[in-house]
């Protein structure tokens, strides 16, 4: 082989390395910004109390449905395709195309969402309608994250990474001040969709200091045949977006349609302590992808027990934390949130238990991106939504808000991890992954 040629397996240590690194600085960053939204929410709870937590909540949860409907699908495919290719026009027409379709989703959505958010929760609407306005329209500047996917694959993942936590940083001091001042939920919604705007703009900012001799972002390098070619790739992927929020997040929705705002306070408040742990999974399968995908290449049967292996790991640990939330769930629900909420602390040992699947899932999508079964994720997420969504109308009902948390459970259950026993494809998969012997 002559010298110039790049070996594979040096192109795998390559991105192993890079993403050894990368994981550190990217636990580093979700921990801190997860870890300013926490303080927010206790601060919330205390200062405010749980109706006032329950209007924040269910605001930032229409928030979540927006993002999959303007990004689109393209983040992981803009950066894949913009990368492979030869020509550096075309691959500015790749990357700014998708920014301007973004930008393009972001303005329309955010537009009818603020209409559509008006007609149907006017009670919600009534109280802050300029800062939601704002917000949801805001939300169009997240478009601009696709130059940090290009950083990202360019290595610097440092400096993005720190730039995201200074924004956090100020918009977190923003929150506190503005909190410990008197100010109400309306204030926040609006520093919220502040810290988007911030966020995409100094996307922009790396995108032009480590490729100075790149191309401004300008409408010149908007390509239809481009755009087209964008979309059909992305479809697929925005529908199961679509369809995943809705299954991670309309348990929120229908607890303030059915209980009200101090209900959904509470449940706001367990989710989010409940939540806190789901970066790791998702940084750390990140980190395995190439180990795993240089086992498929070389053996079935080697790769098989490197799958086990590491989901016992991430089963192992999901268990260990459920445990520790579980007999601490009391003091944890009073430490963080006062007393006034020591009563969801049943939720809080029901609902922890669903990242035993959640860190499970990391794994195991990643397992179906190298099977070439990419269709089966979206299926299992549209059977988990509708499961999601009939167990809380069926339980809400009847057990309030631990019913919800028994939905999330059951549902995230399914979705993550027994899906792949009803498929006929996968479900030899399922019995090796279950085999304790490694």
């Amino acid at each position: 082989m002559p010298s110039n040629v790049i070996k594979p397996d040096n192109v795998l240590n390559k991105i192993r390395k890079l993403l050894a690194a990368r994981s550190i600085i990217l636990l580093i960053e979700r921990f801190f910004r997860l870890g300013a939204g926490a303080v927010v929410t206790f601060m919330v709870a205390r200062m405010l109390g749980d109706a006032a937590l329950g209007v924040y909540g269910f605001v930032m949860v229409w928030v979540a449905f927006l993002a999959p409907l303007t990004n689109l699908g393209m983040n992981n495919l803009v950066q894949k395709l913009a990368s492979s290719q030869d020509d550096p026009v075309k691959a500015t027409q790749f990357l700014q195309t998708a920014v301007w379709l973004r930008v393009i989703a972001g303005v329309v959505m955010g537009g009818l969402m603020t209409l559509g958010f008006a007609w149907f929760f006017p009670q919600y609407f009534a109280s802050a309608p300029w800062q939601i306005s704002t917000l949801f329209l805001l939300q169009t500047f997240f478009a601009l994250i696709l130059f940090e996917y290009q950083q990202n694959y360019l290595g610097h993942f440092r400096a993005v990474a720190l730039g995201k936590i200074i924004v956090s940083a100020l918009t977190l001091t923003a929150r506190v001040v503005g909190l410990l001042n008197g100010a109400g939920v309306s204030f926040l919604l609006f520093i919220v969709g502040v810290e988007f705007l911030l966020t995409g703009a100094l996307q922009y900012y790396w995108y032009r200091r480590y490729a100075a001799d790149s191309p401004r972002w300008h409408w010149q390098f908007f390509d239809w045949p481009t755009a087209r070619q964008l979309l059909q790739r992305s479809s697929w992927l925005w529908l199961s977006g679509i369809i995943s929020v809705i299954y991670l997040k309309i348990d929120t929705v229908m607890i303030a349609s059915m209980l009200g705002d101090a209900a959904t306070g509470q449940y706001t408040a367990v989710a989010r302590i409940s939540e806190l742990w789901y970066v790791i999974p998702t940084t750390l399968a990140a980190r395995y992808y190439p180990d795993m995908l240089k086992a498929f290449e070389q053996s079935w049967t080697g790769y098989l027990l490197i799958l086990r292996r590491r989901g016992l790991q991430f089963f192992l640990l999901a268990t260990a934390i459920a445990v520790m939330m579980t007999i601490c769930a009391y003091w944890i629900m009073l430490l963080a949130y006062g007393a006034n909420f020591t009563a969801s602390t049943p939720v809080l040992q029901i609902h922890v238990w669903a990242g035993c699947f959640v860190f499970v899932r990391a794994l195991i999508s990643q397992h179906l991106i190298i099977a070439g079964m990419e269709p089966l994720s979206l299926s299992s997420n549209l059977v988990g939504a509708v499961l999601n969504v009939g167990l809380n109308f069926l339980l809400i009902p009847r057990m309030g808000i631990e019913g919800a948390a028994w939905a999330t459970l059951i549902s995230y259950a399914y979705a993550s991890f027994f899906f792949i026993f009803f498929s006929k494809k996968t479900r030899a998969h399922f019995f090796e992954m279950l085999k304790l012997k490694t």
